[in-house]
């Protein structure tokens, strides 16, 4: 078991879990995500993902972080986090964010991947008068999309024919510093979301849920990867509430919870939302707090209860965790300090115990031959 890789969500819509906290007032600005970045790094997480949206979902009124501007910015303010940008092919042509992001790749010198959204929130699409295609179909046009977009980064002419997209004699220069070309992340909770992660992603990214639940979804996955070369790996998101006991932690999350009960009205949200998306059907059956799963995932504890609750998920397959907090920069500075250092002693300890099995069968084996 390795140690996984820990990273951040850019709170691209305010906050992630109270939109108004009293010692957090919500803030979608660059300033904030060049501040929380930075100190990520600081801290050691080694990945960051921006969410995507044109209009904030949970209220339309309300400020949302651009994401393609803000990545190519947050590439030069760092320098050695990797920066996840959020995509959704319906707004955007592949040869036109296939260029885009071999700027930010140049910038970042390599740092940069992208993290493919079929879409979900229907006024985003339709108020700007963009065609918003059934849920299957949207997964159709991702895949076409994405093949277009690798093939534009491999360095080569590209001659393109599809249902979609018909590209002739394009090749884009400079070729990708990444090797062979960005990471490609896929999300989603639907079978094609599935299929198209199979197929194209170098990461499979999985809303945070209990780990029974995580362990069947990758266990799905991994049936669907069985022509590929390389393995794919997997991404969790999580929001951490940690704690130096059960109850004290027990006991903040019941005062997110109550908080977010009392300001977090989504009606505007769910009206938005197609009513084919499954992350949505899921989310009914997990409240609590935080986006993309939140608190599902369990890591509401001590100290040790979230660790041990990290190095199972990794031992299932999760080998990248993609966190929120709250307060965000006093709670990633208590994850950095007090669950990371914990998390890695397991590791170790995995591995020491792994390794002397191995030495204890061979041997027994070289006893036998003897």
């Amino acid at each position: 078991m390795s140690e996984p890789r820990y990273g951040i969500w850019i709170p691209v819509y305010g906050n992630c879990g109270v939109m108004n906290h009293p010692l957090e007032p919500r803030d979608a600005s660059y300033s904030r995500a060049k501040s929380l970045i930075r100190l990520a790094q600081r801290c050691g997480f080694t990945t960051t993902l921006i969410a995507q949206h044109i209009i904030n979902p949970r209220n339309q009124q309300l400020d949302q972080l651009e994401t393609w501007t803000a990545a190519a910015a947050l590439a030069e303010a760092t320098s050695s986090i990797e920066i996840i940008a959020a995509v959704k092919p319906l707004l955007f042509h592949p040869a036109v964010l296939a260029k885009m992001a071999l700027g930010i790749d140049a910038i970042s010198q390599g740092r940069f991947a992208i993290n493919l959204v079929s879409a979900w929130f229907r006024p985003e699409m339709e108020k700007p008068g963009i065609n918003f295609l059934s849920h299957d179909e949207r997964y159709r046009y991702s895949d076409e999309w994405i093949r277009v977009v690798k093939a534009l980064w491999s360095g080569e002419t590209v001659n393109f024919h599809g249902d979609y997209f018909h590209i002739n004699d394009l090749k884009l220069n400079p070729p990708p510093i990444a090797k062979p070309h960005p990471r490609v992340y896929v999300g989603g909770e639907s079978e094609p979301a599935q299929e198209l992660a199979a197929k194209q992603a170098h990461t499979f990214f999985l809303n945070g849920r209990p780990i029974e639940v995580i362990r069947e979804t990758i266990a799905q996955v991994r049936q669907k990867t069985h022509s590929r070369s390389q393995p794919i790996g997997f991404a969790m998101s999580a929001f951490v509430i940690a704690r130096p006991t059960d109850a004290e932690a027990e006991a903040e999350y019941q005062n997110l919870r109550a908080m977010v009960l009392a300001q977090d009205d989504r009606t505007e949200l769910l009206k938005g939302v197609d009513s084919e998306v499954v992350m949505f059907k899921n989310m009914a059956k997990y409240p609590g707090v935080g986006s993309n799963g939140g608190t599902a995932a369990g890591l509401v504890g001590s100290y040790e209860t979230v660790a041990q609750r990290i190095a199972e998920f990794t031992k299932v397959g999760i080998d990248t965790f993609m966190l929120q907090f709250q307060p965000f920069t006093t709670e990633m500075e208590r994850f950095a300090a007090e669950i990371i250092p914990r998390v890695r002693a397991l590791t170790e300890e995995s591995e020491a115990i792994a390794n002397a099995k191995i030495g204890a069968n061979t041997n027994s084996q070289f006893s036998i031959r003897n």
